[in-house]
């Protein structure tokens, strides 16, 4: 009976000696091939339709488009290709926005060349690999973990509610029947409380959360 073909692997990482130790450690794997290697996700999109790779191992803190872009897009052009992320990023953010764009797999940097060609093939074969403390972040997730606590006021909350909403100040104060005066005071508060340097990060501290 033959041998199967080896997997079809390509390989996005712009930290060129980590791309090249990539390389070397796959490189070996007999059931592996790698077709290519790319420092950019525009060279990886560009080469995928002659590639056909089945696998794509991907970094996510790629240079002008983003590697959650990347696995987007190159799942949308190869619906079967099997994708992980392989990144430093552990925050949930980075987590749900890489599976929800299509990977099927997250490994923090740092695991052995061993326990990546075993998640490269567990992820072929129908799993889902990830590194553990991913693995928690998912699960606490899935079973609606408790908020963290915080000391915004139900007024603050409001204020926050409309500053998502793309309200200006004036248009808040509209809202709300306040001075522009105590909307500043409000969104000055908003921003010791969460220890927020600018407007994203407040919402983005107040989505963790669990504000809005």
């Amino acid at each position: 009976m033959p041998e199967p073909n080896p997997l079809r692997l390509i390989i996005v990482e712009d930290n060129p000696l980590l791309r090249q130790n990539l390389v070397l450690l796959l490189g070996d794997e007999p059931d592996l091939k790698i077709v290519g290697d790319f420092e950019s996700a525009e060279e990886a999109l560009a080469a995928l339709g002659t590639l056909r790779p089945e696998l794509m191992l991907v970094d996510l803190g790629l240079p002008v488009m983003s590697g959650v872009e990347l696995i987007r897009q190159a799942k949308a052009r190869l619906p079967k290709l099997d994708i992980m992320a392989h990144t430093i990023n552990e925050d949930r953010e980075s987590v749900f926005s890489a599976l929800k764009a299509g990977a099927s797999g997250y490994l923090v940097k740092g695991a052995t060349g061993q326990e990546l060609i075993e998640a490269l093939h567990t992820l072929h074969d129908g799993g889902a690999p990830m590194t553990p403390k991913i693995a928690r972040t998912v699960i606490s997730h899935l079973q609606g973990d408790v908020p963290e606590e915080h000391d915004l006021s139900d007024r603050e909350c409001e204020v926050l509610v409309s500053i998502g909403e793309g309200l200006t100040y004036k248009e808040i104060g509209d809202k709300l029947c306040l001075s522009v005066h105590t909307v500043h005071t409000h969104i000055k508060n908003i921003y010791g409380k969460l220890q927020a340097k600018s407007k994203t990060d407040a919402l983005l501290k107040a989505r963790r959360k669990g504000i809005l």
